[in-house]
């Protein structure tokens, strides 16, 4: 089948054409509006199924499959968002992917298709291994395809030479189940989809206020009346808190967007939930201030702030005035203020503007609306976690919050924005490489056995020890672990050197193309539909970014009479690899209920955890530092002091190439969820029927001899020897700092170098990538 004829009968949108052309409405609105139309329409979403919108993110009805955004006790009628629309959109769509489909192309046929065109092909009906002779997928029964797990799997001479990766998707239950069963196996190999984004803040909270969570639930909100949003981009990655900060904006709060980019949900946001709003084309300005460090500043910042907070408590203190440090919250709560402000004040104001990349004024404006908050919430999202100094960033950030005592008080705190929709959950229930040993003695007393010890492997160390031949057997609990992760080519590589690869998943990606020897797509039920088991329809249940945790039922008819719930999946595989002895793996996979009985003996916080789901809107897990009660070796909130760095390879990098040197972030398109491409458009970014295009500062086009419209390609500069490099990028002029260019993942990916990760945390530094520019000599319609 010829290309055009694959996106004719894919239903691809052709009337886009690439362009560039910039966007001047606000965020959502008829705009959003439109385009849950398109998606309905492009999915080809059967009429019947329209009714599950009016059910997502209701307490009667099922999470949505996308972002952790919580959600409102008392749900409006409308609980969803444009990108919650294409994620729901996408798991109801009427497309299949049924075997014919790998009967008419190989895989290396397949491999020629973007992941878009992957993405189109539908949903997964029957489950499928590869067939090397044909290099094609080819059916097979389910109890085959489990027998084949468990005679790779009893075959390892060590549990360690197999890899459990999970999706931040998995629910509580299949994330519990899937952990147990590894654990059982031998082994805390269990790199997730946390490894990629947040780890940041999972290691570095610990150590500063003692949980690795944010503090505040949706109510402080109501009474914030400053926030500073760090890194995020809501009207993409998560809509529906736009609704929260309109609600600030509109009742007086300050909103502060720090950010190289100035995303246009946060600038101005027209709510489809308001009919006034709507009918009168209007919006409400969200953010009051903008402040645009450089890619990678926000440390440097962060600090500045915090040393202007000492300055302006040591001239209140000289004054005889109200103090701006919260004394009485530092001298009861926490330890280590001395040895912090003494590091504060010997911090040179030059360095600290040199590495922010803002002009002193902006430090000092930030500073002084942060100083005259009286509740302030800090948010923020991947572009503080993906940074060689990430760690010392969250943590810096919550010093700044423990200096004013906005930690564990109404309308302040700490608030981290996770990604998927139970990644925070996953990580509660047990998929952590680095349990703690409590833990492990209540699992290990709870179910009979002794679990492994050891630390395991994050995602980084797996791809590494995959390509050394260490480990073996990978097995995905959904994702598309060969694209969301770094260095792509040297990713491709490790699965390709693996045994067996097996992959549950809904729809097809490119994962389940760069395959081991043996090779297992698994179909699994989506959270829109129903899951009976004997006859009962069972609920999972996720954890969202503010500890609530709410259990969800599908409703629509499962794609496929041949899918298998993610729970059924890990229980069989288990039982045919371990038998019954212990675990009565079956019974589990037939009543959710004995899975969160599990959980209620093993996780604190989980009592009673069957009957408290019933509540609607289920129940708030507790965070003990929103209590004020610190989980630290001192008892108390710490304070960790951090240098600024001043030789990071993007400091070598630049003192060997100059000014030639660019700082590449990398970030998502608005018709993307993580990996998932839903359309090639980004509209907000002004970016149509496209995605290989370079956001770059016109000064910094004209200084290296570029101009807008050229094509580059794009080299990442690391002392290893390893040449990464990603070829024609249209260069678009945008507003963004000199010095630093923008571009979206998975495209860039093969930038990123497996061994440039943050310090503590493990996390691929995906947005501070040091590169250079070159023109590109791929003609640009091949590219």
């Amino acid at each position: 089948m010829k290309k055009n004829e694959f996106r004719a009968e894919s239903g691809i949108e052709s009337r886009t054409q690439p362009r560039i052309e910039p966007y001047k409405h606000p965020a959502a609105g008829w705009g959003a509006l439109k385009y849950v139309a398109v998606n309905l329409f492009k999915e080809k979403v059967a009429g019947g199924n329209y009714r599950t919108l009016l059910k997502q993110n209701q307490p009667d009805g099922f999470d949505c499959p996308g972002c952790a955004w919580p959600d409102r006790e008392h749900a409006s009628t409308f609980e969803f968002c444009e990108n919650g629309v294409k994620a729901v959109a996408a798991e109801a769509t009427s497309k299949r992917a049924t075997p014919a489909l790998f009967e008419e192309h190989s895989v290396a046929e397949l491999m020629t298709q973007s992941d878009f065109e992957l993405e189109q092909h539908g949903r997964l009906t029957d489950p499928l291994v590869y067939d090397a002779a044909r290099d094609r997928y080819v059916p097979i029964g389910w109890n085959d395809a489990f027998e084949l797990i468990a005679q790779h799997l009893k075959r390892l001479d060590d549990p360690n030479r197999a890899a459990f990766y999970t999706s931040g998707r998995a629910s509580n239950e299949a994330a519990f189940l899937y952990q147990l069963f590894v654990r059982m196996y031998g082994t805390n190999n269990f790199p997730d989809c946390s490894n990629m984004c947040h780890e940041a803040t999972s290691r570095g909270l610990p150590h500063t206020v003692g949980v690795g969570k944010g503090t505040v639930t949706l109510d402080d909100f109501e009474h914030a009346d400053t926030l500073l949003i760090f890194g995020q981009n809501p009207a993409t990655n998560h809509p529906r808190m736009l609704g929260e900060l309109r609600e600030c904006a509109k009742r007086g709060a300050t909103i502060v967007s720090i950010n190289p980019l100035k995303e246009r949900g946060l600038e101005r946001f027209a709510s489809p939930q308001h009919p006034v709003e709507m009918l009168t084309m209007g919006s409400t300005r969200i953010s009051s201030l903008f402040i645009r460090p450089k890619v990678g500043g926000d440390f440097a910042l962060i600090k500045g702030v915090a040393k202007r907070v000492l300055e302006l408590d040591d001239e209140a203190l000289a004054s005889g005035v109200e103090r701006v440090l919260d004394v009485e919250f530092i001298a009861e709560h926490t330890v280590g203020f001395e040895a912090f402000a003494d590091d504060l004040r010997t911090e040179r104001w030059d360095t600290i503007v040199a590495e922010a990349g803002v002009p002193l004024d902006d430090v000092l404006k930030l500073a002084d609306i942060y100083a005259k908050g009286r509740a302030v919430i800090s948010t923020w999202g991947m572009g503080l976690t993906q940074h060689k100094n990430s760690l010392a960033t969250v943590q810096l950030l919550s010093n700044l919050m423990m200096m004013r005592g906005n930690i564990g008080r109404r309308g302040a705190g700490l608030c981290p924005v996770r990604g998927h929709s139970n990644v925070q959950g996953d990580r509660t229930v047990g998929i952590e490489e680095q349990p703690t040993q409590a833990f492990l003695d209540k699992l290990g007393a709870a179910y009979d056995f002794e679990p492994p010890r050891e630390h395991g492997l994050d995602v980084v160390n797996t791809i590494q020890a995959m390509r050394d031949g260490r480990v073996k057997v990978f097995i995905g609990l959904g994702g598309n672990f060969s694209i969301a992760t770094p260095d792509t080519p040297r990713t491709w590589d490790a699965m390709r050197a693996c045994d067996l690869t097996v992959h549950v998943t809904t729809k097809l990606n490119r994962s389940h193309l760069v395959h081991g020897r043996d090779a297992l797509i698994l179909p699994t039920l989506g959270r829109t539909e129903i899951d009976l088991q004997n006859g009962v329809a069972q609920g999972v249940s996720v954890e969202d970014s503010m500890s609530m945790v709410h259990i969800s039922y599908g409703m629509n008819t499962p794609a496929s009479d041949n899918l298998l719930s993610e729970i059924a999946i890990v229980a069989h595989i288990a039982h045919a690899t371990l038998g019954s002895n212990k675990v009565d793996w079956l019974a589990h996979a037939a009543d959710y209920a004995l899975i969160r009985d599990g959980i209620a003996k093993v996780i604190d916080g989980f009592e009673n955890y069957n009957e408290r789901l019933k509540k609607p809107g289920g129940f708030h897990l507790g965070v003990a530092s929103r209590d004020r009660v610190w989980k630290t070796p001192s008892g108390k909130a710490q304070f960790i002091a951090h240098a600024i760095a001043l030789d990071t390879p993007i400091h070598q990098a630049r003192e060997q190439y100059g000014e030639r040197l660019m700082t590449l972030m990398t970030t998502r398109s608005h018709d993307q969820y993580n990996t998932t491409i839903y359309g090639l458009d980004d509209r907000y970014r002004g970016v149509y029927g496209q995605r290989r295009v370079l956001f770059a500062n016109p000064q910094d086009l004209a200084m290296l001899g570029f101009t807008a419209g050229e094509r580059v390609d794009i080299t990442s500069v690391w002392a290893d020897g390893v040449e990464r490099r990603v070829d024609s990028f249209l260069l678009v002029e945008y507003d963004i700092p000199r010095g630093c260019l923008g571009a979206y993942y998975p495209e860039t990916n093969p930038l990123v170098p497996l061994s440039s990760v943050a310090d503590g945390a493990g996390t691929p530094t995906s947005k501070s990538i040091p590169v250079l520019l070159t023109a590109s000599a791929v003609d640009a319609v091949a590219a």
